[in-house]
Parts: C-alpha cells; sequence; structure tokens
C-alpha cells in the first residue's frame, strides 16, 4: 500500500494547487541536470518509499523500437471490452501530457496529475529525478489507487534501465526490433534487443512479435528461465481480404476484423490476451469489439480536412519509414501524394526517407524548433543524397509547410505527414486551428 505520509489526499492535494499542470512540467524539466539518464537505483529509492512497487493486478510490461502504443492500445481496448478496468502509461504524448497516464481508457485530470507530482516531490527529499521518472511515478501511485485489474506500461527507452522496469512485469512484451536510439542502447540490432530483453522477469512468459529474434533474446530468456511465446513459432496470423486469422499452439481464432493497427503487432497483442485468460475471461465477443475499437492517434491516421485527405504518422525510424512505405503501397491514392516532414537530429533521416522517395510526388520539409530539432536544410541534404525525383520545398515549421500544401494540391490529392511526435502534434494543431474542432477520433 501507499505510505500514509504521501496519500493523494489532505495536504497533499492541498499543496499542489499551489502549481498549475504547466508549472509542474516546466519544474520537472530542470528538476535533473541531465535529460536522459537511465538506471533504476534513482526511482526504486523513492518507489519504495511511495509505496508502489508492487501491485495487486497483472502488470503488462511493453518494449520495442516500434509498435509498443499500438499494442498497448489493443491490449487496453480487449480487456476493456471484456468489462475490465485498466491503467496504461505511454509516452511521448501529442497534445496533452494527461495523453501518458489513462484509468479506464481516459487521460487522468489535472488535479490528479498535479496531486500526484506533489506527492513525489515530497518523496523525493535528496533524490534527484529525470522529467521521464518524474512521470513514471506519477503513472504508478494513480494506478495504485485506481483499484484497477490491469496495468500495462510502456517502456520509453530500452528497457533493461528505463524507469517502468523498477516495477516487476507479470508478462513481458517485445513488440519488433530495430535500429534507433542507438547512442543509448547500441549500434546493432543484438545490442538493442539485449537492452530491450531487460524487461523479462524469470519464471514470467514473454511475447516477442518480432518474426526475426536477435539471439540476445533467446539468451537471456534461457538464463533467466523465461517463457518465450514467440510470432512465427508459438503463434502466427494470416490476413485475408476483409477479415484475418489467428492460431496458437492452444487456439485457433477466424474472422477476426481488420484492425486500425498493423496486424502483426495485433498478432502479438492476441498472444497477450491469451495468456491473461488464465486470469480474465475473455471471451471472442470481447477480442472481436476491441480490435474494431482500436485507435492510436498518429498511427496512420487518416484525416479529412476539405478536398484532402492527411495521413499523419509518427514514424520516424527506418523501420518506421519501411512500414509507412508498406501502408501507403495498400492504400494507393488516383492523385499525388504530399509529404510533410520533419524529424530530429539525431535519427537516421536518410535511411527513414528512403523507402519512402518512390511514392511521394512532392516533399514539404520542415524544420522543428525543439531541441535536437533537424533543420528544413539538413533534411534536404539526406533527401538529394537518396536522388529524389523531384526538387524538395523548404519550411521553418510543420505548420507552415501545411499551410501551403493547402494551397497548391488538388482535389484528390493527399497530404502524408510524418518524421516525429513534434511534427503531428503540430500539424494537428494547425489543422484543429483551421477547421475550429477537433481532429482526433
Amino acid at each position: 500500500m501507499i505510505h500514509e505520509d504521501y496519500e493523494l489526499s489532505g495536504n497533499a492535494a492541498e499543496n499542489s494547487s499551489a502549481k498549475s499542470k504547466e508549472d509542474w512540467l516546466s519544474y520537472l524539466e530542470t528538476f535533473h541536470p541531465i535529460a536522459i539518464d537511465l538506471g533504476l537505483e534513482r526511482i526504486k529509492i523513492v518507489a519504495e518509499r511511495l509505496g508502489v512497487l508492487g501491485f495487486d493486478c497483472p502488470v503488462i510490461t511493453v518494449a520495442g523500437t516500434n509498435g509498443k502504443g499500438s499494442c498497448v492500445a489493443l491490449t487496453q481496448a480487449i480487456l476493456a471490452a471484456a468489462g475490465y478496468r485498466v491503467g496504461t502509461y505511454t509516452s511521448p504524448h501529442l497534445l496533452d501530457y494527461n495523453e501518458r497516464i489513462q484509468i479506464a481508457g481516459k487521460p487522468v485530470s489535472d488535479r490528479e496529475l498535479c496531486e500526484a507530482f506533489n506527492c513525489i516531490a515530497e518523496a523525493c527529499a535528496e533524490v534527484s529525478l529525470t522529467y521521464f521518472e518524474f512521470g513514471t511515478l506519477a503513472a504508478l501511485l494513480l494506478f495504485k489507487q485506481a483499484q484497477l485489474d490491469a496495468i500495462i506500461l510502456e517502456v520509453g527507452l530500452g528497457g533493461r534501465l528505463d524507469a517502468v522496469n523498477c516495477v516487476d512485469a507479470d508478462i513481458s512484451v517485445i513488440s519488433m526490433v530495430d535500429l534507433d536510439h542507438m547512442e543509448w542502447l547500441g549500434d546493432t540490432r543484438e545490442l538493442i534487443a539485449k537492452e530491450k530483453a531487460g524487461i523479462m522477469r524469470p519464471n514470467k512468459p514473454c511475447v516477442v512479435g518480432d518474426f526475426s529474434l536477435p539471439v540476445s533474446v533467446y539468451e537471456h530468456a534461457r538464463l533467466e528461465n523465461v517463457f518465450l511465446y514467440r510470432q512465427g513459432q508459438q503463434f502466427d496470423y494470416k490476413k485475408q481480404l476483409y477479415s484475418w486469422s489467428w492460431q496458437s499452439q492452444q487456439q485457433s481464432l477466424t474472422d477476426l476484423p481488420l484492425p486500425k493497427i498493423d496486424l502483426q503487432n495485433a498478432a502479438t497483442v492476441l498472444q497477450t490476451i491469451e495468456l491473461l485468460s488464465h486470469q480474465f475471461s475473455i471471451r471472442l465477443e470481447a477480442i472481436k469489439e476491441g480490435l474494431k475499437q482500436v485507435f492510436i492517434p498518429g498511427r496512420f491516421q487518416m484525416i479529412e480536412h476539405g478536398d484532402l485527405q492527411f495521413i499523419l504518422d509518427v514514424a520516424h525510424n527506418p523501420a518506421g519509414g519501411r512500414c509507412l512505405a508498406k501502408r501507403l503501397t495498400q492504400e494507393p491514392c488516383a492523385g499525388k501524394t504530399h509529404a510533410v516532414v520533419g524529424m530530429l537530429v539525431d535519427k537516421d533521416i536518410r535511411n527513414t526517407l528512403a523507402p519512402l522517395t518512390a511514392q511521394i510526388d512532392q516533399f514539404y520539409l520542415a524544420g522543428l524548433e525543439v531541441s535536437r530539432g533537424a533543420t528544413a536544410e539538413q533534411l534536404n541534404q539526406h533527401l538529394r543524397a537518396l536522388n529524389a525525383k523531384d526538387s524538395a520545398r523548404i519550411f521553418s515549421s510543420p505548420d507552415i509547410a501545411v499551410q501551403e500544401v493547402c494551397k497548391v494540391a488538388s482535389k484528390g490529392d493527399r497530404v502524408l505527414v510524418f518524421g516525429s511526435f513534434h511534427t503531428v502534434s503540430l500539424v494537428f494543431a494547425a489543422l484543429d486551428s483551421a477547421t475550429e474542432k477537433g481532429v482526433i477520433e
């Protein structure tokens, strides 16, 4: 239970009113001298003081280069359809910080966040926490109070030393492994996979969605006596024209509705759900309903804006670029495809753009005015190196680029927006402002 000194009530709630959410977030950005400081020692000290290192309900921890958010969203949707109350913690957010911490499918309130932040600040004492560690503890603290049936935690970076790994997972999930964050995790799939395998726990199951599993995952699983469930081995899927099927060593599910997420991730989730069925009653109807209802903003999200179709996707690494190119092929367009691109300078820009150049008629390259943001000129250097067929247009920001696209694009054209969460967030806001109504389903 939560230590009585840090209950989310009484003095904590009263004191938290002194700071708004915006005040807290600004404070957290400067609370720790290093933005990314991987390690579990600091967060475990504070988590123990708060009493949030263990939970009475199952904890599912999800890692992976891409697909983490989709796996979290579908797992939550299916459990919710089955009548269970679920807490989810994801990052980063698109429009509002509260998106990161959701209970029963709804973001927590500003008041709840401020109360949690205040409790954590009191518990920190001499311990300095990063922005992400503070947010992770807020999620755990709010989940502890919420009487949940299950908790799903999305890893922020890597796995082994990520803040969410302070909690032992009952089921670990590794969606896909590819090259990203190499300055932190290593420059090969083997090294990156080894970091992600760190979320595994001895004698507990781990579901792996990647068809090409690095040897380091096998080795870690063997050493820790982890029960591996691998895509293409213990479970698999097959797509039909209007539906899909899934099979495991225990059952076969047919005539499943096609979800708005990649089927490889959906198949990974169904194996996770099968493992949870030992504790929960999850009928086929709930699985189908979850597949119909699952929605995650910024993942090949289609929005009609005037005569144009916008596709917003947070793809920001080579694997994401390949997946996005595949989806564009599956969704042909009669008109031209315009692309608004903004990326961070430390990403593999060239290899992210490479699989997409053949499908894009006109690039609109935009600078990002954030820490680590690449300039439009830097993006253009990579595009030229790929011998892209058309010259790109240069803009200072994604929202300005979108304004220009709306002027020059014709009816029946589509506009692809990708490259980072920052880019998609700015375009969401620009479209929302232009139409004076929300654009997220």
